[in-house]
């Protein structure tokens, strides 16, 4: 049955907007909460693998029509500048969250979606329903709440999850750059604590998006000092600082970045993109398993809709299950692959390896991405 407020969406990201975009194709009625106005920034790594191409397509938000880049080489470095190359086997595209999101954002409210501007202060679940304390809107009713809140929020730990219990040490920043880089090329530059990612967005700009331990990074002055200090050991990334001219006033920056186990489904909300769970950036795959759980999420959520799947108990098993089928393996091979180009000791004799067979690379590619979804 279709109800006023069939579903509620907390979170306007790629996979909340994208999850909206699914449901009201099918005619459900959705709200989606977001407490920022769009278009706005976000530390992204702004590459997207191939295999979402032919869902966003069915959606009818095929992201060809904002001028993406075409991507489709690998290259990595050791903190000391020793590289490989590698042809990417599905391939990707280059778009800015800026203007990404808001294009979704676009779709979505010309589908019919409700937004709503607002912050949400608490998710409570009582007799099969749920409300939605906010801000400046009071209680909103739903029958289904999706969770797409991003990497960490105070409403994870209003909602108490394990996770946001734990410190983590990692830090983001992220900026746009004008400059000579290749269009087709996603590179991966290591230096001491962390590891920067490199690639060009629409128009031309260049996006470097740099995660590293929080210990590393507080014993500079500022963010500038911090990268000429640690950053430009590796000479990949002195040049690209050194001949690109920054796009952005300031940096954007986000810490206690966590890559702990959390739960697909807590408190019966269905939980999808980087709430759900956060593959490590190196692998350049959370964009695509932001849309992919937004996809599998909302297929599920018709279903229940539809009175197909006959309970809500059901609805939630089936979720956890298909999220674990799909990205379990891929977060458990991010983190082992995270652990080992961290550490010189490690990454080294790796990276030999892989100039010695350079056919393993797409192999342990293919691990930490899926197949072309429709």
């Amino acid at each position: 049955m279709k109800s006023e407020n069939a579903v509620i969406i907390v979170g306007g990201g790629l996979a909340g907007l994208t999850c909206a975009i699914h449901l009201l194709k099918f005619g459900f009625n959705v709200t989606l909460i977001e407490k920022n106005t769009y278009p706005h920034h976000k530390v992204c790594g702004e590459y997207i693998s191939n295999e979402v191409l032919p869902y966003l397509k069915w959606l009818d938000a095929d992201p060809a029509q904002l001028g993406p880049t075409t991507i489709n080489r690998l290259s990595i470095s050791s903190a000391s500048g020793k590289t490989i190359n590698s042809q990417l086997p599905l391939g990707g595209f280059g778009i800015s969250r800026f203007t990404l999101d808001n294009f979704l954002f676009e779709k979505a409210r010309q589908n019919g979606c409700t937004i709503v501007t607002d912050s949400v202060t608490s998710i409570d679940f009582k007799d099969d329903s749920f409300a939605i304390g906010t801000t400046k809107n009071g209680l909103l009713n739903g029958r289904i709440v999706i969770g797409a809140y991003g990497k960490r929020s105070s409403l994870d730990q209003k909602l108490e999850r394990g996770f946001i219990q734990k410190k983590s040490p990692w830090l983001a920043v992220k900026a746009h750059y004008e400059g000579d880089f290749p269009d087709d090329l996603v590179a991966l530059h290591n230096f001491k604590g962390g590891y920067c990612g490199v690639s060009k967005v629409e128009n031309g700009a260049i996006n470097v998006c740099y995660l590293t331990d929080y210990q590393s990074f507080k014993t500079h002055k500022n963010i500038a000092d911090f990268q000429k200090q640690v950053l430009y050991k590796n000479p990949h990334l002195e040049k690209i600082f050194e001949n690109c001219v920054p796009l952005f006033d300031q940096p954007l920056t986000i810490s206690q970045i966590s890559f702990e186990k959390k739960e697909p489904v807590f408190n019966h909300v269905l939980m999808i993109g980087d709430t759900a769970g956060l593959i490590h950036p190196l692998c350049g795959n959370g964009m695509a398993m932001a849309i992919h759980s937004a996809k599998i999420c909302a297929e599920l959520t018709i279903q229940f809709l539809n009175g197909t799947t006959p309970s809500r108990s059901i609805l939630e098993n089936n979720y956890q299950k298909e999220w674990s089928r799909n990205f379990k393996r891929r977060l458990t091979t991010g983190k082992l692959l995270s652990g080992i180009i961290r550490k010189e000791k490690l990454f080294a004799p790796l990276l030999n390896l892989l100039i010695k067979f350079p056919s393993i690379l797409p192999v342990i590619i293919k691990k930490t991405h899926g197949k072309p979804i429709i």
